[in-house]
């Protein structure tokens, strides 16, 4: 039996994340390319997160916090979002302050409840 192959990748591990490492300091005149590696990284790989490693961006300031932003930006515009891998906790106190919500590696999501959390149940309590 023969058949015809698809354009793209031929194997796509769903347990592999997409991921762009940055190392910084990073210029104004990169940004633009590091968002369209999102862009690509998103549509070429079908994920809808791309991981990004910060561990190598240096000490936090605002301009690491616009870069984030506009990679968050660019991931939402393809249907994506990124996720932080090694942040230095002074970025993720930053990123707090100006009130940028990018989700860390590790840490469950916003929308996903934590593992192994019960909910009280009382006494009187109908039946669901």
């Amino acid at each position: 039996m023969s058949y015809a192959r698809l354009p793209g990748l031929p194997i796509v591990d769903a347990m592999t994340p997409a991921v762009l490492v940055l190392t910084g300091p990073v210029t104004r005149d990169e940004v633009a390319g590091l968002c369209g590696d999102v862009r690509t990284l998103l549509e070429d790989t079908r994920a809808e997160v791309v991981l990004c490693d910060v561990a190598g961006l240096g000490p936090p300031g605002l301009g690491t916090v616009d870069l984030l932003a506009r990679l968050q930006l660019a991931a939402k515009r393809a249907g994506g979002r990124i996720r932080l891998r090694d942040p230095d906790p002074g970025l993720h106190a930053l990123l707090d302050l100006v009130g940028l919500r990018i989700e860390v590696e590790g840490q469950p999501e916003q929308r996903e409840p934590a593992l192994r959390v019960e909910e009280a149940v009382e006494p009187r309590d109908p039946p669901v």
